[in-house]
């Protein structure tokens, strides 16, 4: 299994392809689809899926193109579905946007898995940045979205945010993981559930 990153989406929202043999999903395209398509052209991959961690513009950004030239399946927490098709609630408002978005092809909840090749994909349910707000863990990895970050966490001021969701979500379901766990967030650097444990003061 291999990881790919890519920083270069609106405010630094961090994408991810994960690629096991051929396969591949794609996490947050907020980038442009280009870096994307250009990155599994070289690895010779098929993207499978689209997952969102939320519903926000700047990890759904490049969706609609990414899914006409791939024709990968867009999935998303079911909350989060009607963020999608509403520039307010989907923050675009906020950059001075108004783009509106299709709805997913898959609705997710808590435990839903996601194969491609012989890999699943773990669905967590993380309520708080927004009502949809997911991890997905794979392995030892887990992608956090924008629920927890190196030394930080999702903030819930913006309209649908709600923070005691978003602590017990930390508390209950990531903090519990191994602390060998690596977590990739939706903005900065990597971390793992140990250090964070040990260093981030806002949990």
């Amino acid at each position: 299994m291999k990881i790919k990153k890519f920083e270069k989406g609106m405010v630094s929202a961090n994408c991810y392809v994960i690629s096991n043999d051929n396969d591949a999903i794609v996490i947050d395209p907020g980038v442009n689809e280009q870096y994307i398509l250009d990155y599994i052209n070289e690895e010779q991959l098929m993207i499978t899926f689209i997952v969102f961690t939320h519903g926000h513009i700047d990890h759904i950004l490049h969706v609609e193109e990414l899914k006409k030239a791939t024709n990968a399946k867009v999935a998303v927490h079911f909350l989060d579905n009607e963020l999608l098709t509403d520039s307010f609630k989907n923050g675009a408002y906020l950059f001075g946007l108004s783009n509106k978005f299709n709805e997913g092809d898959i609705l997710l909840k808590n435990n839903d898995c996601i194969s491609f090749g012989d890999k699943e994909l773990l669905v967590i349910d993380t309520p708080g940045h927004t009502p949809g707000s997911i991890c997905l863990k794979i392995d030892n990895h887990v992608f956090t979205g924008d629920t927890l970050f190196y030394l930080s966490i999702g903030r819930t001021d913006l309209g649908m945010g709600d923070q005691q969701a978003l602590q017990k979500s930390i508390t209950e379901k990531l903090l519990t993981l191994p602390d060998e766990t690596i977590i990739y967030p939706g903005h900065g650097k990597q971390s793992t559930i140990g250090y964070e444990k040990k260093h981030n003061t806002f949990i």
